[in-house]
């Protein structure tokens, strides 16, 4: 006989969500145990300086003592510019946090650390996600001042505890496919 499984309980859409931009990069993460050990890592696996996914594993080698004052616990993030994907015109790769109500505040977070854009916040509001890409398509990005390719925004429903996201571009398409239209023919 199978157990019984209760059917969880549904967000109201209705509640706060927290719009940020989308960065083009790579995903990024520093694990800090509770003894102060740390681990990187990509997207979908761990990484040393010698198996590194953009120099991000090296990089944070390098950044270590500061990264400690993350605190224990998991802190991802996107690894962003010179070298990877869009680059935004940087000369310099950067470490931007998703977590934006722990670290968006600059005096509390490591200073080698940036954080998302913030692009709104307030009740669920497609009138607002969509007002947040004409931004983006209008005055670029923000994350990068004068770039005027951004990717688009992520929406953080924190009733839901869940993220969506919204590309400025062939939103209406899978990556895939829309990967295969800009990409150039062999």
């Amino acid at each position: 006989m199978s157990e019984f499984e209760e059917f969880p309980k549904m967000a109201r859409l209705s509640r706060r969500v927290v719009i940020t931009e989308k960065i083009d990069g790579t995903n990024a993460q520093v694990f800090i145990g509770d003894d102060g050990s740390m681990k990187f890592g990509s997207r979908t696996r761990w990484i040393t300086p010698e198996d590194d996914n953009y120099g991000f594993a090296k990089w944070a080698h390098e950044n270590r003592e500061e990264l400690l004052k993350l605190g224990p616990g998991r802190h991802f993030g996107e690894w962003w510019g010179a070298g990877i994907q869009r680059r935004y015109g940087l000369s310099e790769k950067r470490f931007s946090l998703f977590n934006v109500q722990r670290w968006g505040d600059a005096s509390v977070r490591p200073a080698c650390c940036h954080v998302v854009p913030v692009l709104f916040d307030g009740n669920f509001d497609t009138t607002a996600a969509n007002g947040c890409i004409d931004e983006l398509k209008v005055g670029g990005s923000v994350a990068a001042p004068g770039f005027m390719d951004p990717e688009g925004i992520v929406i953080y429903h924190t009733a839901a505890n869940a993220g969506f996201k919204k590309t400025v571009k062939k939103d209406e398409m899978p990556k895939q496919q829309a990967a295969m239209l800009t990409s150039p023919n062999p």
